[in-house]
């Protein structure tokens, strides 16, 4: 699985006056996508930070194409990238009910440590789950 879809639709709080989503609001798509494609995978944020690992972004990059508007049903496609021994990094495509492609995106995370706050090796179970992508 190297990619995965996800579809959410756009809430009228993410939006402004004009309907328009705003710019800010697409970080937490990606987001959104990007902890599905783990949970898909079978990777929890939630466990890997009960076992004092957090996976902060340090850098997130975007090409804003088109807008998204209030209501619209948008499509996250989160695509696996590359993972190091210790980052983790995805691209990101979003799409509009007409499969208009509006943004696209990139992020690289590290694992980190959370008692010491150092970067740290990824966990073997993470590294087990991503040995088994077919990037095909």
């Amino acid at each position: 699985m190297k990619y995965f879809d996800y579809n959410v639709r756009v809430r009228y709080a993410e939006t402004d006056k004009m309907g328009v989503v705003y710019h800010g609001n697409y970080a937490q798509y990606f987001e959104i996508g990007r902890v599905e494609w783990l949970r898909n995978l079978g990777i929890s944020y939630k466990k890997m930070e009960d076992l004092g690992v957090m996976l902060p972004v340090v850098s997130l990059t975007m090409n804003y194409k088109k807008s998204a508007y209030y209501d619209d049903d948008l499509t996250i496609r989160t695509i696996f990238k590359k993972m190091t021994s210790v980052k983790i990094e995805f691209d990101y495509e979003l799409y509009n009910q007409n499969g208009d492609l509006l943004t696209t995106g990139n992020s690289v995370l590290v694992f980190v440590n959370m008692e010491t706050g150092r970067p740290m090796a990824a966990p073997q179970y993470v590294v087990d789950k991503i040995a088994t992508i077919d990037l095909e």
